[in-house]
């Protein structure tokens, strides 16, 4: 029997604002339904932001209180759905010590942060958690993760700003190739809509200001796209190799045939569309393909001018106007460190299913954008690579490729 090198996904899970699990996330994004909201704290309402992208489900009530306690929301998003990928997989049998976790966050347990800042201001050192430190720290869910599953060959993560749960996907990928693991729980988790980091983003002129219809407010690629919505959420998938997926006969969602990580080098937050051109030239390279073989394109899009037409150049100057191209934060917001596993699993079930979600609130095109962007109806066909994008704030760029 020949060595198969292959990363096989085996397993998915989610927590997003489209719904409590995968399944529910992917049928609210065929639907097109939007998880974006009226802010109604009243803190929001100092704000130049009045629109968020929050979970349908608060993750505290699904755990038992004890162990809720003693989690960052962060860290309990990304337990809940790292066990619902790893029952999806069908719980492997595998030894500990070839067992790995890489979980990737943008800000990491600022909630707690914040929080706990407030309790010191106000109370002093005897009201602070004992729990303050774990919860705060960007390893926690990482570490949360591994010690909840009995993972013992390494709990990483990436730091990447909105490109941490892609990269987490790709150094998933790398651990099993290179021989270090045969299984990874890989994705990307984010909990951070807090009046802080909200006026932050805000100060900087990122988010959109929009409010009087809030499921409108976030439309990439759209002539009248004004700034993105920040969103909370999780994606978690279980990679595996391929031998070891075939000896136990599991379920096959596709392969991570391919991926790359590169840095622009350029700007701090400005997107540079030959660093992300030259992301997905490598990332093809290593899955061994062609871009005539790529059907789908899952692009970051996060709903900002700079930020979209960059990605746009990039896609025509490396896979050309032939792809189905979707932008799934046109109906999640944009939830940081968890939306590149996030873009991935809808590239990923894309392929399966033969349908791309449409890109919502995409009214009129910009003319500047020469894509073939799906809209309107959700777009069937058979493909059998999918490229995904996620790109972050530092030139982080990386972009994935799967095969059916």
């Amino acid at each position: 029997m020949t060595h198969d090198s292959r990363v096989l996904v085996t397993g998915v899970g989610a927590m997003t604002p489209l719904g409590a699990d995968a399944p529910s996330t992917w049928s609210g994004m065929l639907a097109g339904t939007s998880g974006v909201r009226l802010l109604a704290e009243e803190w929001a309402e100092e704000l130049p932001v009045h629109v968020a992208a929050g979970l349908t489900v608060d993750p505290a009530s699904l755990l038992p209180r004890a162990e809720a306690r003693k989690l960052d929301r962060g860290e309990q998003i990304a337990v809940l759905g790292a066990r619902e990928a790893w029952q999806d997989a069908g719980a492997p049998q595998v030894e500990p010590e070839r067992f790995a976790v890489v979980i990737g966050t943008g800000t990491g347990g600022v909630l707690s942060t914040l929080g706990q800042d407030d309790v010191f201001e106000r109370g002093g050192i005897r009201r602070l958690s004992p729990f303050a430190v774990p919860m705060l720290m960007p390893n926690g869910p990482a570490a949360w993760v591994s010690m909840d599953l009995g993972a013992k060959g390494g709990a990483r993560t990436p730091v990447s700003a909105c490109a941490s749960g892609a990269e987490a996907l790709a150094l998933g990928q790398d651990l099993i190739r290179s021989g270090r693991a045969d299984v990874v729980v890989a994705g990307g988790v984010e909990a951070c809509l807090h009046p802080f980091t909200i006026a932050a983003f805000a100060q900087m002129k990122a988010l959109s200001t929009w409010s009087a219809a809030p499921e409108t407010v976030s439309r990439p690629f759209d002539v009248k796209r004004s700034g993105f919505v920040m969103a909370e959420g999780a994606g978690m998938m279980v990679l595996e190799r391929a031998e070891s997926a075939r000896a136990r006969g599991a379920r096959v969602y596709g392969t991570l045939a391919g991926s790359a990580v590169g840095s622009s080098a350029g700007h701090i937050t400005a997107s540079d569309a030959e660093g992300q051109a030259s992301a997905m030239r490598l990332a093809l390279r290593d899955a061994g393909l062609v871009p005539a073989d790529v059907g789908v394109v899952h692009a970051h899009a996060t709903s900002t001018e700079s930020g979209d037409l960059a990605e746009a150049e990039a896609i025509s100057l490396v896979i050309g106007g032939h792809a189905a191209v979707t932008a799934t934060k046109s109906m999640t917001g944009h939830m940081i460190g968890a939306s590149g596993t996030v873009g991935a699993m809808a590239a990923l079930f894309a392929l399966r299913d033969g349908t791309v979600p449409a890109t919502r609130n995409l009214d009129e095109l910009d003319p500047r954008v020469e894509l073939d962007v799906v809209r309107g109806e959700p777009r069937t066909g058979q493909w059998s690579a999918a490229l995904a994008n996620s790109f972050g704030f530092g030139g982080h760029n990386v972009s994935l490729v799967f095969t059916r």
